[in-house]
């Protein structure tokens, strides 16, 4: 059956972020008018939020590379990602009439860095394709008639049934809930026995139980040109360079973010033992380090070592202090050591998921077939950050969304075309 001959259904997307607006989109290519329901006031608020500091929509490394970031969830996302490349994203973006760049870390961003333009084009196209929106409409639940499954659908007048032929569930996280993702999607999929990883935050901050004198002088302050290490349960380390800041309750920055999945799976492990491991100085060895700390100090304070011989901020001296309060700052070797070694107090706990940038777990992928439908409710799609998988910052949260709900919108196109008129409700 052609695109243009496709019979007239009734398609439903939950969810407005970037995952659901891309599933209208493919849905509506394929010669569906989608209907996109959405429990806030006007749709992507959580990307509007995410691109005021710089929208940053994808990555330019390598595939193979890019693919690594997203761990565990690599194989599953594999296929998605592969048919909708972060240059096949640059390229649709640029149909929108927004030009994108690539900064001096890789990343990609739309040329003037904001992403309300961007959403203005893709909105107006999605209009003119015949996508229709239904902002202040909740989903808050079904249940089945006749074989049928009803939908649950809240708004300002109250709770309506709604009947779909297909559904593409894009209601992201729990990160962030005043914008709207909140979760609350977990306990009608749980009715249905749907497998669900519970919800944790992910790209996060950590408490550390810093001293009152850390909290009160350097709370706030950045560690810059530093490398921090993390042991996971399996005893398997993974470092990353960068920076963090030192905050009152801990410990948080891109450089945290970026290990934030095996630190918290560590300290979900093993709370006594979860900690960052910092080398001031991740390009001098420890043979450098000792020879110029057994340098003459000339009347100089140990502070002042730190800062004139090894161009070391007051936040490391201060530091060495918390972290070793036995040290002895004439022992060349075993300042050498702490600096290159050092173990934060282990963490306590990951800060709340309602502040955290991303969140991991969700569906699981046993959960649905290849083509993202849950295997126990024919027609129903999932897609983005509801789904069980996690990554950095730096572009690979969006992708996957955008793919993920590209390859949901197609395939549920391709599932309804492959079901008997008489199906269809």
């Amino acid at each position: 059956m052609s695109e243009h001959n496709a019979p007239v259904t009734r398609v439903a997307v939950i969810g407005a972020g970037p995952a659901g607006l891309m599933a209208a989109e493919e849905i509506a290519r394929h010669g569906y008018q989608p209907e996109v329901f959405d429990a806030m006031p006007s749709v992507a608020r959580k990307f509007l939020l995410a691109g005021i500091g710089g929208m940053n929509i994808t990555h330019s490394e390598a595939l193979p590379q890019f693919l690594q970031r997203y761990r565990e969830a690599e194989d599953c996302l594999q296929p998605m990602i592969n048919a909708f490349t972060p240059e096949a994203l640059r390229t649709w973006i640029h149909g929108l009439g927004v030009e994108t760049f690539v900064g001096t870390s890789g990343r990609v961003f739309p040329k003037d860095m904001k992403a309300a333009p961007l959403l203005r084009a893709w909105l107006q196209r999605l209009r003119q394709q015949g996508v229709v929106f239904h902002p202040r409409h909740r989903w808050t639940g079904w249940r089945r008639e006749n074989n049928q499954l009803i939908w649950e659908i809240e708004n300002t007048d109250g709770k309506k049934d709604y009947r779909f032929d297909a559904v593409v569930l894009a209601l992201g996280g729990a990160s962030w809930p005043k914008l709207g993702s909140d979760g609350s999607w977990c306990l009608p999929l749980k009715q249905l026995q749907v497998d669900i990883e519970p919800l944790k935050s992910s790209n996060c901050g950590f408490e550390i139980p810093w001293s009152n004198f850390i909290q009160q002088r350097f709370a706030g302050t950045p560690v810059k040109h530093v490398q921090l290490t993390v042991s996971n349960p399996q005893g398997q380390t993974e470092s990353r360079t960068g920076e963090f800041i030192v905050s009152h309750y801990g410990v948080e920055g891109s450089l945290v973010y970026a290990l934030s999945a095996p630190l918290r799976e560590s300290m979900l492990h093993d709370s006594e033992s979860a900690c960052l491991t910092l080398d001031w100085l991740p390009h001098t060895d420890e043979e450098q380090l000792i020879r110029k700390l057994s340098q003459p100090r000339k009347g100089l304070s140990f502070p002042n070592v730190l800062k004139k011989k090894l161009n070391l901020p007051p936040i490391a001296n201060a530091l060495l202090r918390e972290c070793y309060p036995q040290l002895d700052v004439s022992d060349h070797l075993a300042v050498a050591r702490a600096l290159k070694n050092m173990r934060l107090p282990a963490v306590t706990a990951t800060r709340p998921i309602e502040e955290v940038i991303s969140c991991a777990g969700g569906v699981k992928f046993s959960e649905l077939n290849t083509q993202l439908m849950l295997n126990k409710i024919p027609g129903v799609f999932a897609a983005g950050e509801m789904l069980d998988w996690e990554a950095p910052t730096g572009g690979y949260l969006l992708t996957a969304c955008f793919a993920t709900g590209r390859w949901a919108g197609r395939h549920l196109c391709d599932w309804l075309q492959a079901q008997p008129a008489d199906n269809q409700q």
